[in-house]
């Protein structure tokens, strides 16, 4: 009996001590690059190497050596601060900047690219503002280019008398950067606040990136459509104080959707179509909150918005033509 406690006490030691390793590792690969990194390396084989034989020489001193060696690891990437000065890409080079007068919350730092292709465009960042007391419409978006259990998505709020904007929770890439998952475990990426117009950021995905959208209306009271769009309009205002990090699971389009839909109902259930966000129809069901009518398929066949939009002539409404049945 003893000899298996010693040896599930050594398993133990060796699992902690092998996944605290890698996961160093993979921070070390993600956060530094070239001697650095090797440096960072080299460091985490030492002390994977004095922890097993200070566990081999006695238990205490092993697991206090791995203590230790955590201690500065996380020290370390405690001082891993997310930031505002950095060379960013040009779609991500503002995010949304909020100010609020009784009714007129006013915008700033609206994107409003006209796209050449999907990497080139006519840069244009300007400012509206709006009147809640004509906030008429809430809409979500999903976009699959891939996986379609996966998809990114977008919250798009309709004002009586003006053009529909669109919040885009997204990494904040810098120049040249490109998106990696892993990366975003492992503080990568600034998370960003991207205001836009349809013919923007709808428009990029349906017929530039040539993206499956869907288009979903969300069926709110007056009163919940105005605290959904004044939770986005404190979370600009939270950025702009302070940079965030993104991160894949806890901070990213639809996990913060779900953060700033608590205004509408405190015991909203976290889900795993949180994360496989192609589901999200299935989950704005269950809380009846899809609108529509017939059956999830039927919603979901109507809700498809792309091929209206390629097939939309030249200066067309864009907002209306992917909203006509």
């Amino acid at each position: 009996m003893a000899r298996r406690f010693r040896i599930f006490g050594f398993s133990l030691f060796a699992l902690v001590a092998l996944l605290g390793a890698a996961w160093a590792a993979t921070a070390v690969n993600v956060q530094l690059s070239g001697a650095p990194r090797f440096l960072g390396w080299a460091l985490i084989a030492v002390a994977l190497v004095t922890a097993g034989v200070a566990r081999v020489r006695a238990r205490r001193l092993g697991w206090a050596v791995l203590a230790l060696a955590a201690l500065g690891t996380l020290g370390w990437y405690q001082t891993i601060t997310p930031r505002e000065d950095r060379i960013w890409a040009n779609d991500v080079a503002h995010g949304v900047k909020a100010r609020v007068e009784g009714d007129i919350v006013t915008l700033s730092d609206l994107r409003d690219f006209d796209w050449i292709t999907e990497d080139e465009a006519h840069e244009r960042w300007i400012t509206r503002s709006y009147d809640l007391s004509k906030l008429t419409r809430v809409d979500m978006l999903t976009s699959v280019w891939d996986n379609p259990e996966i998809a990114h998505l977008l919250v798009s709020f309709g004002f009586e008398g003006s053009d529909p904007v669109v919040f885009s929770v997204e990494i904040r890439k810098e120049m040249g950067e490109e998106f990696s998952e892993i990366g975003g475990f492992f503080r990568q990426f600034e998370l960003v606040l991207i205001g836009a117009t349809e013919t923007d950021i709808v428009k990029l995905r349906t017929d530039y990136r040539q993206e499956d959208v869907s288009l979903y209306p969300v069926d709110l009271t007056p009163e919940q459509r105005r605290e959904m769009f004044m939770a986005y309009v404190g979370l600009a205002q939270r950025l702009e104080d302070a940079p965030e990090f993104y991160n894949t699971i806890t901070a990213n389009c639809t996990t913060v959707v779900w953060q700033l839909a608590h205004v509408l109902k405190n015991d909203l259930p976290i889900d795993r179509r949180l994360i496989l966000s192609g589901n999200l129809p299935e989950y704005l069901q269950s809380l009846g909150a899809l609108g529509g009518n017939g059956t999830i398929a039927e919603r979901r066949a109507a809700a498809a918005i792309s091929a209206k939009a390629r097939a939309l002539p030249p200066g067309a409404d864009y907002s209306a033509g992917i909203r006509a049945p």
